[in-house]
């Protein structure tokens, strides 16, 4: 028997705007509230709308076979809220049916477990009250953001209480292993560890449309065989991927939709087949071996590391500038000083000033504000000396030059 775990992340920033060296001191503002707007429209229109359509009849179709995960991030949740409520609702549509499960994350997509512990379970908390709140749903499974993972990442949150956590399928990590069990993170008892099958997932995700590819065109019934010879070899195939990869990354007109609609009832044509939540192949299937994940590896990029956020001089600046705010910002006591502070944290912000341009640079350009990875944080770096002299009114925070 092998089962297909489909998990969706829905993520989208809150993009910086331009801010000028001029600016700084004026406290002008720092988020591109017209380009949110827009991009969350277009996005909503484009992907979200249409395919949780497709989800939804795709679950009633198939009476609750087909079943799916979310992350959804406290940003993209709060800017759904403001400028494509429908969407939250076409969630919450969703959840209803028991066919999906939403997970934990950090709230602003973050990279903190790597600067504060504290500012790490902070996040967390925050995340699982935004989708109590909004989905009366308390998740049980826990991604980080961009699946970054380490041993001790597993232990922090088993210690919260999480069943299962999710990681890439590092072929570092594996080594002869395959990623189609579910595994135990080092030294682990309770807690689970499912991985992405990257091969399978990246055959969507990036691969779908491109005519070079020697599997092009990719169809439901040729997706499905690769599926089919999994039984046998092993007992989950998780497929992580954007939320965006449907209507977005891969164009409505590319055959996506239709290779989406389709895909449920080809799986399934095998009578050994089936789909799966997160926490229910963690009940399914006993652990089949602990993994040893000694450094952190994400999903990013070919290397699966951190490098995509902090290989250059100018990312590693940047993040350690506005982690050292910390104690400052807490201690002001100002609500709005402290949400600024926390959307200033999303990775995405060092994302963009990635120099990383080889086999991954269309990824990088993916909504990407600026022309340069330099003019990224020349903005950034402006934005943040403005807040350093704010947070100093509001809080004695003393200005490093």
């Amino acid at each position: 028997m092998v089962s297909v775990c489909f998990y969706f992340q829905v993520h989208q920033p809150p993009r910086l705007r331009h801010y000028s060296v001029f600016e700084i001191g004026k406290h002008n503002g720092y988020f591109d509230d017209h380009k949110n707007h827009a991009i969350m429209k277009k996005v909503a229109h484009k992907c979200y709308l249409p395919a949780n359509r497709i989800i939804l009849d795709l679950i009633n179709k198939t009476n609750g076979r087909f079943k799916v995960a979310y992350s959804m991030t406290g940003i993209v949740l709060e800017q759904l809220e403001k400028y494509s409520p429908e969407v939250i609702e076409s969630f919450k549509q969703l959840v209803d049916t028991g066919c999906v499960e939403i997970l934990d994350e950090t709230y602003y997509h973050t990279l903190s477990y790597l600067y504060s512990k504290d500012e790490f379970k902070e996040q967390i908390l925050l995340h699982n009250k935004k989708i109590r709140q909004l989905f009366n749903y308390r998740p049980k499974v826990f991604r980080n953001t961009e699946l970054v993972y380490s041993n001790e990442i597993a232990s922090f949150v088993e210690k919260m209480g999480y069943k299962g956590v999710l990681a890439e399928g590092a072929d570092h990590i594996l080594q002869w292993r395959s990623p189609n069990f579910v595994y135990k993170p080092k030294g682990l008892d309770k807690i689970r560890l499912l991985l992405k099958n990257y091969r399978l997932s990246d055959d969507i995700a990036f691969r779908f449309s491109e005519k070079s590819w020697k599997e092009f065109p990719l169809t439901a019934p040729k997706y499905a065989n690769w599926i089919n010879k999994i039984n046998g070899n092993g007992n989950l195939v998780n497929l992580f991927m954007d939320y965006e990869t449907f209507g977005e990354h891969q164009w409505e007109d590319k055959g996506i939709f239709e290779f989406l609609r389709h895909l449920p009832e080809e799986i399934l044509k095998h009578p050994d087949n089936d789909f799966v939540t997160p926490s229910e192949a963690i009940k399914r299937y006993n652990a089949v071996a602990e993994l040893d994940f000694p450094h952190y590896v994400s999903w990013a990029d070919v290397e699966r590391d951190l490098s995509a956020w902090l290989g250059n001089k100018m990312q590693q600046e940047a993040i350690k500038e506005i982690y050292n705010l910390e104690p400052h910002v807490k201690l002001s006591n100002n609500p709005a000083l402290l949400d600024e502070w926390r959307k200033l944290q999303t990775s995405d912000h060092f994302y963009y000033m990635c120099t990383k341009w080889f086999n991954d640079g269309d990824v990088h350009k993916y909504f990407n504000p600026y022309d340069s990875p330099y003019e990224a944080f020349i903005t950034y770096i402006n934005i943040l000396n403005d807040f350093r002299i704010k947070a100093n009114k509001l809080g004695e925070v003393k200005v490093v030059q």
